[in-house]
């Protein structure tokens, strides 16, 4: 049905309101609850969003921690939908995409902030350990980023010939690991720098270049490489 023939809502008038101060200065000036408000007028229609909005904030506490949720925990508040809850969801693989989509091509040695806002775009917030893979050509640049492993990060879980035979197969000459760590630091632990060195030997026998390894905490991260345990190429 499209929009002349569509049933007025009682709403409109705010809704296009909403809309438009959007239109006329971005998202400058909206609260967390205006933006899910805002977000949920597309995909739940005829009613009144500005109440499941702030249902969303005060069970979560903030945007991203909405945007964080999947899609059976969405639907515990009242008000959301299967559709409404998978429309959120997708914001948060949609904000992934476009921050891969923005590092790529780059050289990532040269725009590690591209590379960090990517891994938190990635990670941040999941509620279990994700390890991804960063493939870069022999020139540094990002080819692209697949997810390895998610659950405990271990040895078992994080097979060194998988993440070497997925490189050749990119023909990447470069990789960049990357995992959160739930509790929220990103200090990393003797696992975590062993796993590093395991993966680093496995990588040096067919000539792939380890370049950093980051952890994504609650709001910070951290990097092997600008702490020192890993030395960039031209060192080694």
């Amino acid at each position: 049905m499209d929009e002349q023939n569509k049933e007025t809502s009682p709403h409109e008038g705010h809704r296009s309101r909403i809309k438009k101060r959007f239109r006329d200065g971005g998202l400058d000036g909206f609260l967390d609850h205006e933006v899910l408000e805002l977000l949920l007028t597309y995909v739940i229609h005829r009613r009144d969003t500005k109440p499941i909005a702030w249902a969303l904030m005060k069970k979560y506490g903030s945007l991203s921690a909405v945007l964080d949720k999947n899609t059976d925990e969405l639907c515990e508040v009242p008000g959301m939908g299967p559709e409404a809850a998978l429309f959120l969801t997708f914001q948060r693989a949609l904000i992934r995409r476009y921050f891969l989509d923005n590092m790529k091509g780059k050289n990532a040695l040269k725009s590690p902030e591209d590379v960090v806002q990517y891994c938190r775009a990635s990670l941040e917030g999941e509620k279990y350990e994700n390890f991804e893979v960063i493939y870069l050509t022999t020139k540094n640049t990002v080819i692209n980023s697949e997810k390895i492993s998610i659950g405990t990060i271990d040895r078992a879980s994080v097979s060194p010939r998988r993440i070497v035979e997925n490189a050749l197969k990119s023909r990447a000459a470069g990789l960049i690991f990357v995992h959160n760590h739930p509790s929220g630091s990103p200090n990393p632990s003797k696992d975590d720098i062993h796993l590093t060195d395991e993966l680093g030997k496995a990588a040096r026998t067919l000539g792939l270049t380890v370049h950093d390894h980051i952890i994504v905490g609650k709001s910070s991260y951290y990097s092997f490489r600008a702490n020192g345990l890993i030395k960039p190429q031209e060192e080694k």
